[in-house]
C-alpha cells in the first residue's frame, strides 16, 4: 500500500491526513493548534506542523506529501531567510486603507483585468503596501514574499535561516497557482505575475515564489526520498478533496464563510466582490469569502448560555424569518460586503419577536443569508449551479441544513464531517506521486428536503448592505 499524507495549515489549526494513495482511506491522522491573533510568527506554524506530523505517526513510509494552507497571509523574508516580523494573516484588517489606495491608484476595472480581482483588507498587495506606508524599515528589508504554505513547503524540503540543512535558498521558494491567484499581483488568465502591481504595493522589487503546475514536483522532504508537492490554498484544497466539479457550489460554513465554484473560465468582477481566483487543478475558483459565518452562532450562543446543539433546537421553534427578527452578522467588520469597520446589527425587535426561538433562529438565518447573497454573486460570473454542498463544523447543525434548504434557491447536500483541505492536498500528493488525479468517494450525511422560503432572504434584504455598493 502507497501512502500520502496532506496538510491544512489553517488559522487555527495543523492538521495532517495519512491516506492510501489508491483508495483514499484514512489511515492515520494528527494535529496541533496554531496561536490566535490576526499576526502570527510562522515558526509557530512550523512547530505545530512538525507536532501533527508525529502525531500522525511520521514520514517514513509515505512516499509524497502536499500543504494546503490559509491564503493571503504575508510572509517577509530577509536576504538571510529569516522572518522580519510576525506574519499577517487574511482576517487582519488594518490594511482596509492599503487596499482602497491600490484600488484607486490603479482603478477597479483595470485591477480586475490584471489580476481576476480588486484587492481588499485581506490579500498580500494590501498587507505589503501597509507594510511599506506603516513599517518602512521591515518593508525596505522585504527580500523575499511568501504565502504561508510556500513558506511551509520550502521549510519541509530544508531550507529556512543560517543552520536549516539547505540554508536560505530564496530562488528555491515554490508556491502552486490557488495561492498566487490569492496575492492581487498574478494574472489566473495569463500565468504570469504582474511585477508592477507588487512593486507597487511593496515600492521595490523582491524575490516571488515560482509557480507550479497542479502535478508538478517542489521537490523531496529533507534528508529524506518523500517527494513535495506544489500545495495549495485552503478553498482550492478543499475543491479537490470534494472532488468539486461543474455545477457544485461549495458553501463552508467554518471561522470564516466561503463560496466557491469549480469552472473552466476565468471570471474577473470589477466591483471586487467575487474574486477570480485559479484553483489547484488547471481551471479556476471564483470565490466570495465573509468574515463572520460560524462564530456568529458562537456569540448567540453565548449569550443565550447555550451549546450549538441547543441553539439549533431553539432556532426550529421559530418559524421562518425569525417572527421578524434580522440580524446582520458583521460582528467583526466584513470583507462580503467590503465593511471592516461595521459592527452586528440587530433589526425587527418588537414583543413578539423578542424571544430566545427568534433569536437563535435569527442568527442561523443572517449568517446564511449573507453567504448567500454571496452564492448569487458567485453564480452572476457566469458559473454553473446545480446544487449547493454545505461543509464546515456548523453545516452538522440540524437546523442549519433545514434553514440552509429554505434560504438557497437550489437542492442543499451535506457531505460527511472531514478534513477536505487536508484531504485536497493528499489528493495532490497522490497526483504528484502517480501523474493521474485520484478519485477517492466523497460520503454524503443528509440531503434536507428543498424548502424555499423567500421572506428569509426578503426580510434580510431591508438591511443589508449589497455586496457590491461598497464597490471601488
Amino acid at each position: 500500500m502507497t501512502l500520502v499524507a496532506g496538510v491544512d495549515s489553517s488559522t487555527q489549526n495543523c492538521k495532517v491526513v495519512i491516506r492510501d494513495a489508491e483508495t483514499g482511506r484514512l489511515v492515520r491522522s494528527g494535529r496541533a493548534g496554531h496561536p490566535p491573533g490576526t499576526e502570527v510568527d510562522p515558526a509557530r506554524w512550523w512547530e505545530a506542523l512538525r507536532a501533527a506530523i508525529a502525531e500522525a505517526g511520521g514520514l517514513d513510509d509515505v512516499a509524497a506529501i502536499a500543504i494546503a494552507g490559509q491564503q493571503h497571509g504575508l510572509v517577509a523574508l530577509d536576504a538571510g531567510g529569516r522572518v522580519i516580523r510576525p506574519a499577517l494573516l487574511w482576517n487582519d484588517t488594518r490594511s482596509a486603507a492599503a487596499a482602497r489606495d491600490l484600488a484607486s491608484e490603479v482603478g477597479a476595472e483595470d485591477y480586475a483585468r490584471r489580476t481576476g480581482t480588486v484587492p481588499v483588507a485581506s490579500f498580500t498587495a494590501s498587507k505589503l503596501r501597509w507594510l511599506r506606508d506603516r513599517e518602512p524599515d521591515h518593508a525596505a528589508a522585504v527580500a523575499a514574499v511568501a504565502l504561508p504554505h510556500d513558506w511551509l513547503t520550502w521549510r519541509l524540503r530544508g531550507h529556512g535561516p543560517a543552520g536549516s540543512p539547505l540554508g536560505p535558498d530564496l530562488d528555491a521558494l515554490v508556491t502552486d497557482r490557488s495561492d498566487a491567484s490569492g496575492t492581487a499581483y498574478w494574472n489566473p488568465a495569463t500565468g504570469d505575475y504582474d511585477l508592477e502591481l507588487f512593486e507597487r504595493a511593496l515600492g521595490h522589487p523582491a524575490i516571488l515564489p515560482r509557480v507550479l503546475g497542479p502535478c508538478d514536483r517542489a521537490g523531496t522532504v529533507a534528508g529524506t526520498s518523500t517527494v513535495v508537492g506544489p500545495g495549495a490554498g485552503d478553498n482550492a484544497g478543499g475543491a479537490l478533496g470534494l472532488g468539486a466539479g461543474s455545477g457544485d457550489v461549495v458553501v463552508s460554513i467554518g471561522t470564516s464563510g466561503t463560496v466557491f465554484a469549480v469552472t473552466g473560465h476565468p471570471t474577473r468582477d470589477e466591483s471586487g466582490t467575487v474574486a477570480g481566483f485559479a484553483d489547484a487543478s488547471g481551471l479556476f475558483l471564483p470565490l466570495i469569502a465573509t468574515l463572520n459565518a460560524a462564530r456568529v452562532l458562537d456569540a448567540v450562543a453565548r449569550v443565550l448560555d447555550v451549546d450549538h446543539e441547543e441553539l439549533g433546537r431553539l432556532a426550529l421553534e421559530a418559524p421562518p424569518g425569525s417572527n421578524g427578527l434580522v440580524l446582520l452578522p458583521y460582528f467583526e467588520g466584513e470583507r462580503t460586503p467590503n465593511l471592516p469597520d461595521a459592527t452586528a446589527t440587530l433589526f425587527g425587535l418588537t414583543l413578539a419577536s423578542t424571544n430566545r426561538p427568534s433569536l437563535a433562529r435569527a442568527a442561523i438565518e443572517g449568517m446564511l443569508c449573507g453567504l448567500t447573497d454571496g452564492f448569487e454573486a458567485v453564480r452572476g460570473q457566469g458559473v454553473e449551479s446545480d446544487r449547493v454542498l454545505l461543509i464546515g463544523g456548523a453545516a452538522q447543525n440540524t437546523a442549519v441544513q433545514r434553514i440552509a434548504a429554505q434560504t438557497f434557491a437550489l437542492p442543499v447536500v451535506v457531505p460527511e464531517p472531514g478534513e477536505y483541505v487536508a484531504d485536497g492536498a493528499a489528493v495532490q500528493a497522490a497526483w504528484v506521486l502517480t501523474g493521474e488525479r485520484p478519485s477517492w468517494k466523497v460520503s454524503i450525511a443528509a440531503e434536507p428536503t428543498p424548502d424555499h422560503r423567500l421572506v428569509i432572504r426578503e426580510q434580510y434584504a431591508r438591511y443589508a448592505v449589497s455586496p457590491r455598493a461598497d464597490a471601488p
